[in-house]
């Protein structure tokens, strides 16, 4: 199995120019049909933190924008919907993340799909817990997304992404899906069918997660917090955004992704 240590940003650095507005509304409608199928399960009022990133531009001429949306409810702590980039110039990149509430114990959903400007996409159950000290809860969670993991390392199409960042590989399960690929129809298909599954089954690990103990939740609610603005602050892409964006929108998007400025509170 191929694998690919070379950042994004030197990969994007090496080819500026491609269009991939094709390719970029093809998974920007992938993830409009996950966020549908997420918000028919859960109860979500809109953050109104974000209205005003709905939508946003760059401030380098580019032509380059997004959209960021949060929301919150009863069993979801905070839900990250969003795209950035300029899919006419390369780079793209779009998000689905789900904190559940401290009452569910279940790991949170994380999808990121974009363009680099080949295809690129990570996928992953975000664990709440230590998976080595707490096998049991491994077993029910993870075993299905295991076999994504698989298959898609023997799938000779796709070259698995390493990170050249320590943290955001320490975020990252045994299980999780990273890969780059080229931006074919038959990969995108690919996409397509295991983001469906990956979903399915998340949503299926929601339904049979226990009630987390009452006398256990403020320490996952701190902890899930943490560790949701460690990886919002330590992507390597920041600084890409930063050139494209300016400090101070990029510090806005950047706090918005781990719900710094949320008006909702969170659940109880």
């Amino acid at each position: 199995m191929a694998a690919s240590t070379r950042s994004l940003m030197d990969t994007i650095a090496a080819r500026p120019g491609v269009d991939n507005q094709q390719t970029f509304d093809a998974l920007w409608g992938m993830l409009g049909a996950l966020f549908d199928k997420v918000a028919a399960r859960f109860e979500l009022q809109p953050d109104a933190s974000t209205a005003d990133l709905q939508p946003y531009h760059a401030i380098d001429g580019s032509g380059a924008g997004g959209n960021l949306s949060t929301f919150s409810g009863p069993e979801v702590d905070w839900l990250v919907f969003s795209w950035v980039g300029n899919p006419k110039a390369s780079f793209s990149n779009m998000h689905l993340t789900v904190s559940l509430s401290s009452k569910i114990d279940a790991p949170h959903l994380g999808l990121a799909f974009g363009t680099a400007p080949h295809l690129f996409f990570y996928m992953d159950f975000i664990p709440r817990k230590d998976l080595a000290a707490n096998p049991s809860y491994m077993d029910s969670y993870y075993k299905e997304l295991n076999e994504e993991h698989l298959r898609l390392h023997e799938n000779p199409a796709f070259t698995a992404f390493v990170s050249r960042s320590l943290y955001m590989r320490v975020t990252q399960t045994a299980a999780s899906l990273c890969f780059t690929a080229e931006d074919s129809a038959e990969n995108l298909a690919t996409l397509r069918d295991t983001s469906a599954r990956m979903v399915a089954q998340w949503l299926a690990n929601v339904e049979k997660a226990p009630a987390m103990p009452l006398a256990e939740r403020p320490a996952l609610a701190a902890r899930d917090e943490s560790v949701r603005r460690a990886i919002a602050e330590r992507d390597p892409m920041n600084a890409l955004v930063e050139r494209m964006y300016g400090a101070e929108l990029t510090a806005k998007l950047v706090k918005a992704l781990w719900g710094g400025d949320r008006a909702l509170p969170r659940p109880a």
